[in-house]
């Protein structure tokens, strides 16, 4: 019997997992559709599960010198869900979407490198549950 419980609940979680990854990959997709034909993806998809609006997700990222970089921040079906800050090494905000109307995506140059932490979070007045947060990097080539 013990077995049976244990090979249920791991059966139940499996597919609870399949379905946060489908979940992140529908957002992800659509998300991408802001990293235009100008950029091109730096290939990583930064993603995070929040279960409600107090959460943060964290990502640490470098921006080299002269480069300019678009990020795009989604959750959920819509633009404007996900609130994203961006910080220097020290927390020193650099940008923040909230600002911005929690727009979906930003657009910026970089005079030197950087190392960043940008900073995740769902809007509460406009996805109070949860969900996947996704972040994604395009930089345009020289």
């Amino acid at each position: 019997m013990k077995k049976f419980v244990l090979v249920l609940c791991l059966f139940i979680l499996n597919v609870c997992v399949s379905k946060l990854n489908a979940q992140c990959d529908t957002i992800a997709n659509m998300c991408a559709k802001h990293i235009i034909a100008s950029f091109v993806s730096d290939g990583q998809q930064y993603r995070s599960l929040l279960l409600n609006s107090e959460e943060y997700a964290e990502f640490h990222t470098t921006f080299f010198g002269e480069t300019t970089y678009r990020i795009a921040a989604c959750s959920g079906t819509s633009d404007g869900n996900l609130i994203f800050n961006i910080y220097d090494q020290e927390r020193h905000l650099l940008f923040s979407n909230k600002t911005q109307r929690n727009a979906p995506y930003w657009d910026f140059k970089v005079k030197t490198t950087v190392e960043t932490i940008i900073e995740a979070q769902l809007d509460a007045t406009r996805n109070p549950g949860s969900g996947c947060a996704v972040i994604l990097i395009g930089f345009k080539q020289k």
